[in-house]
C-alpha cells in the first residue's frame, strides 16, 4: 500500500507516517520506481503495534526501544497491551458512573456522599508493579517487596551504593558491545545483586531489562548514571539471560 492508501485506511496523516519513517520507528518496506514509499502487511501489523501503544500514551521513543528489543515478542506485547486497554477501559466506566452522578448531583436531582463523589479514582495502584506481577508471579514481587521492607537502614543503604556503583560501572560501558566480556561481567554482578533482593529467574531478569525502557520512571533515574544506559542494560540483561539458558 502507498502512503496515502494506509493514510486513508488508519485515520493516522500522511505526514505522521513520514515522521516515523524519518525517526526509524516504521520504515517501509520498500518503494516504488518513483520513490513512493510502499508499505507491506507485515508494515501494517507493525504500525496497529505502535498505535496500540500510542493509545496507552508510551512516547515514540519509548515504543521504537521496545520494538527494537531482542527479546521483544509481539504475540506477548499483544496480551499485555489489551491488558492494560482492558484495566483502562474498567477505570473509564467508573469515572463516567461517578460523573453521571456528579451532573444529576450538580442539578439537585440526587444527593452524593464525598465517598461517591471520588468512586474511580485510583492512585494507588502501579500498572507497572501490576504487569511484573502478572507477568513474572506475584510471589516472586512480594517476596522481594518484603525482603527490602526487612532490612535495616543500614542494610538498604550498603545495597543502594552498591547498586550505584554497579550503576556507573555498567555506564562507563555503555557504548561497547553489550554482549562483550566486561559488558556480560557486570551484567553477571546486576544479576546477582537483583538476586539479593528477590528470586529473578533469566526470563525474569529479560523482562526486567525491558521494563528499563519501556517505563519512563525506570530510563529517568538509570540515565541518570550515562544517556543510554537503561536501553544497554535491558540489551545486555537479554544477551545474559539467553546465554545462561540451559538446554
Amino acid at each position: 500500500m502507498k502512503v496515502k492508501e494506509v493514510a486513508e485506511l488508519t485515520g493516522i496523516s500522511i505526514r505522521t507516517l513520514h515522521h516515523y519513517d524519518e525517526i526509524g520507528l516504521l520504515k517501509p518496506s520498500g518503494t516504488t520506481e518513483a520513490g513512493y514509499r510502499l508499505y507491506s502487511d507485515t508494515d501494517l501489523e507493525k504500525l496497529q503495534q505502535i498505535l496500540f501503544f500510542r493509545e496507552l500514551e508510551f512516547p515514540l521513543r519509548k515504543i521504537k526501544s521496545i520494538l527494537e528489543s531482542p527479546g521483544f515478542n509481539r504475540l506477548e506485547a499483544l496480551e499485555m497491551q489489551r491488558g492494560m486497554l482492558q484495566a483502562k477501559q474498567e477505570q473509564l466506566v467508573r469515572m463516567i458512573a461517578t460523573l453521571n452522578k456528579t451532573i444529576e448531583h450538580a442539578k439537585g436531582d440526587i444527593a452524593m456522599t464525598n465517598e461517591e463523589k471520588f468512586k474511580g479514582f485510583d492512585f494507588s495502584s502501579n500498572p507497572y508493579e501490576d504487569e511484573a506481577k502478572a507477568r513474572w508471579g506475584e510471589d516472586a514481587v512480594n517476596r522481594a517487596n518484603s525482603r527490602l521492607g526487612s532490612m535495616a537502614a543500614g542494610e538498604q543503604k550498603t545495597l543502594g551504593d552498591e547498586m550505584n556503583a554497579l550503576y556507573s560501572h555498567l555506564a562507563d560501558l555503555r557504548h561497547t558491545s553489550p554482549a562483550s566480556e566486561e559488558a556480560q561481567a557486570g551484567i553477571k554482578e546486576w544479576f546477582l545483586l537483583l538476586n539479593q533482593m528477590g528470586s529473578y529467574s533469566l526470563e525474569a531478569f529479560r523482562g526486567l531489562g525491558q521494563m528499563y525502557v519501556a517505563d519512563e520512571r525506570f530510563t529517568k533515574n538509570i540515565d541518570k548514571f550515562g544517556e543510554g544506559l537503561a536501553a544497554f542494560m535491558r540489551d545486555a540483561m537479554a544477551v545474559y539471560a539467553d546465554s545462561n539458558k540451559r538446554d
